[in-house]
């Protein structure tokens, strides 16, 4: 049981570590979308509970009905690939709406006439369009969600696989909770630190295109995993 554990905990540690979508996504969000600490932290632990209890309920399904460890993880790895492609369709999409905001956001001048005479002013549709078509602070966090969870834990089947066929439930639970908190605890503490210095990047006029730029570099990033297998 203890060796189980630890390879469970030492697993999840490199797992989500050698997985950077399991905290660049959030890393970029959280700049453009000017997310608060305590919301980067909610939007991380629900994401991080969603992929591994996804998991580790499909295991337990397998369990229940004599599905092999083999067909288990061929599961577990055509989800992933669903995943990857969730991810990478979502941010490009962001992308587009980025680059869609960023022209609207380009500020131009109007001129008026009142009764004290003509006189311009300069203003951008980046807020109408917002409340015409709705906040992304509100929506981005329920879609990562989702890619969260059909992303798929494959260290984590073949752990509980063995002590399950030996009825040692408790070991099943013990080595379920000990990966559990570290891919968690592993992915907040890297999206806080990456988004701490995040935060700190001065975009200058780039700053217009913050929410373009996060959308492709979390659509590349999802490119990137899928190239080379990571």
């Amino acid at each position: 049981m203890t060796a189980l554990v630890l390879a469970a905990a030492g697993l999840g540690f490199l797992h989500t570590l050698v997985g950077p979508d399991h905290y660049l996504p959030f890393v970029f969000l959280a700049r453009s979308l000017k997310w608060s600490m305590k919301k980067l932290w909610l939007v991380v632990f629900l994401c991080g509970l969603g992929h591994v209890l996804s998991s580790i309920l499909l295991g337990m399904a397998g369990l229940a009905l004599g599905i092999g460890v083999a067909s288990l993880e061929g599961i577990e790895s055509s989800r992933g690939a669903v995943a990857l492609w969730l991810l990478v369709a979502f941010g490009f999409g962001y992308m587009i709406y980025g680059l869609h905001l960023a022209i609207l956001r380009k500020r131009h001048r109007h001129a008026h006439l009142h009764g004290e005479g003509p006189h311009e002013h300069e203003h951008d549709h980046a807020t109408d369009h917002a409340h015409l078509h709705g906040d992304p602070k509100k929506v981005t966090p329920w879609i990562l969600f989702l890619v969260f969870v059909f992303g798929p834990c494959e260290p984590l089947i073949p752990l509980f696989i063995y002590p399950a066929a030996r009825h040692s439930w408790g070991t099943v639970w013990a080595v379920s909770i000990a990966f559990g908190v570290v891919t968690v605890g592993t992915m907040l503490v890297l999206a806080t630190l990456l988004t701490l210095g995040a935060t700190r990047l001065n975009l200058g006029r780039l700053e217009r295109w913050e929410h373009a730029l996060a959308g492709f570099l979390i659509g590349a990033s999802g490119v990137a995993i899928i190239a080379f297998g990571l």
